[in-house]
């Protein structure tokens, strides 16, 4: 007892001192709207400046896997590039790349300025805009292929797209392997699982088995990756599964994406909105 009173008196100058500072910082704070606004703006600025040292730690623990998941991609690409090398040997290049025919779409490479994962609608911002190419209706994917959402607004620096953890979120996706369709929607709930809805029957879908995008949607080409089936339920009518999806995209642990553009996008949009198109709706 007799150390801890010493102790106290050791120091107690000192937290005398610290107490009458935040005192006089809190009537200086208080004094007047001006006075509260700067202390306010100079608090903000520390803060974020704090948020943003973390933002750069947690983002340099991630790029080991982000780093393996490039590779991996890059190895894929390395594969590709070896094809068509061999069949440059062979003299068949050209008939092949006449086969495939000119791709549609093209990539751009973009950072994440701002996503939520924890809310009832979820936006995920980049750093890229108008200034870019970037128009509403492209879509976003991870660096590994994986989709997370698609364009819907933005300005000549910056872009905001609909996660696909949102339920204004419109996409359709089948069981690998089937032709068979499904509407892709988010509950509200796990961040981690969407739904596959209106699935027919005859799809027989399987736990682990994956789910790819159609294409119906021109923000996405087909066969990209939406993730696994986790489990199917089949209606009480026993025509249509309700199927749970793990989604193969980490949207909590996003840094790096990939923007891309269907080069038809205006095309087919003006054409879907067409006079004769609405004519027929209005009849």
């Amino acid at each position: 007892m007799r150390r801890l009173v010493e102790f106290i008196r050791s120091i107690y100058v000192v937290v005398l001192f610290i107490l009458l500072e935040l005192a006089a910082l809190s009537y200086y704070a208080r004094a007047t709207a001006y006075t509260e606004a700067r202390l306010l703006a100079r608090t903000n600025s520390v803060i974020g400046g704090v948020n943003g040292l973390i933002s750069d730690i947690g983002h340099f623990f991630r790029l080991g896997g982000e780093n393996r998941a490039l590779t991996a991609h890059i190895a894929l690409l390395e594969e590709e590039l070896a094809r068509y090398r061999e069949a440059d040997k062979a003299g068949r290049l050209k008939v092949e790349l006449r086969e495939m025919g000119e791709s549609k779409y093209r990539m751009t490479e973009a950072a994440v300025v701002s996503n939520t994962v924890g809310r009832a609608h979820n936006y995920i911002t980049i750093n890229r805009g108008g200034a870019d190419g970037i128009t509403n209706g492209m879509g976003i994917i991870t660096p590994d292929g994986a989709i997370a959402g698609y364009i819907v607004d933005y300005s000549e620096r910056y872009a905001v797209a609909v996660s696909i953890l949102n339920p204004v979120f419109r996409g359709s996706g089948n069981p690998e392997g089937t032709n068979y369709q499904g509407a892709i929607r988010w509950d509200g709930r796990d961040p981690h699982f969407v739904t596959l809805e209106g699935l027919s029957k005859y799809a027989d879908p399987q736990p682990g088995q994956k789910v790819l995008t159609t294409g119906f949607e021109s923000y996405f080409p087909e066969g990209l990756l939406i993730g696994t089936i986790e489990e199917a339920i089949l209606d009480d009518v026993g025509t249509t599964y309700t199927v749970r999806v793990r989604l193969a995209a980490d949207l909590s642990a996003m840094n790096n994406l990939v923007v891309i553009e269907n080069l038809d996008y205006q095309e087919i949009n003006d054409l879907q909105k067409s006079d004769v198109i609405q004519d027929l709706q209005n009849n």
